[in-house]
């Protein structure tokens, strides 16, 4: 599928952090849309993607002018008192046009000028790794979340059939913790997944966020429900890891590899 692209100077990039995300100040989104297009993802189900004429995956707004204006955004906020940022909550800020544009890199380099307490940057693209460099410059105050949601690439293909391979985001993880960047998996949501799938990860990151639909996408799994999710799993004959306990069995599995203070559940997994 091509993705339509849309080039668009936004009036502010800063929103304030709500819901799911309301442990953060601010969330902050490189890019309105994302080529992944997930079945699953909460934000088929939003707004900004049911006033649209276009299928969820197929267009992309680009931002333009984002670093002068989160620059701005990013002196005022400041000066009003600590500032944490989610990016990104409703796009993915690696997604392949970012290769091109270096949206999401240029408002990291303003990040450098104008440093947040905190920013945690949420992708499923080993594109990340690209920008080691102005990850490293934020030291502490940046943490890399990779989501893995299952090891298996053929499940992957099922689900997310447009996002990067499996392999591709492990070797991400890889770097970035040799790069010394803190970093966190994010089996989120979850999905079938084997029995070496904790211990694939164990050299990988100290830390491991698990959350599924129903805890997950704001709505306890309403709105992944209305998407049709579970015809997904019986399709491959997978029902029994479509229910809000499903979670547990991988929850069960990082326990024999992870320490308890290494494992953190759904909204708390993605918290500071």
């Amino acid at each position: 599928m091509k993705t339509q692209l849309a080039y668009k100077i936004p009036k502010t990039l800063l929103n304030k952090g709500t819901g799911f995300l309301n442990g953060y100040t601010h969330t902050l989104n490189p890019y309105t849309g994302c080529a992944f297009g997930c079945s699953y993802c909460y934000v088929r189900q939003m707004p900004v993607n049911l006033f649209r004429k276009e299928d969820w995956g197929s267009w992309v707004d680009v931002k333009k002018e984002a670093s002068g204006i989160l620059a701005k955004e990013l002196l005022r906020a400041r000066n009003k008192g600590k500032v944490t940022i989610f990016m990104s909550s409703s796009t993915d800020p690696y997604q392949p046009v970012e290769a091109q544009e270096q949206i999401t890199r240029s408002l990291l380099e303003t990040m450098l000028i104008e440093p947040p307490d905190f920013i945690l940057v949420q992708t499923r693209s080993p594109l990340v790794t690209r920008d080691i460099d102005v990850l490293k410059k934020l030291g502490e105050r940046v943490r890399v979340s990779m989501t893995v949601e299952t090891d298996q690439d053929d499940i992957r293909k099922h689900f997310t059939p447009s996002a990067p391979p499996i392999a591709g985001r492990l070797r991400a993880l890889k770097q970035l913790r040799e790069a010394g960047i803190p970093t966190q998996v994010a089996i989120a949501p979850v999905l079938p997944s084997s029995e070496q799938f904790a211990s694939t990860l164990r050299p990988l990151v100290q830390r491991v966020c698990i959350d599924d639909y129903f805890m997950g996408d704001g709505s306890e799994g309403k709105r992944t429900r209305r998407l049709g999710m579970e015809a997904l799993y019986q399709e491959i004959g997978m029902q029994h890891w479509y229910r809000p306990d499903a979670h547990k069995m991988v929850v069960k599995q990082m326990q024999m590899h992870f320490a308890e203070q290494e494992i953190y559940i759904s909204q708390a997994g993605f918290e500071l």
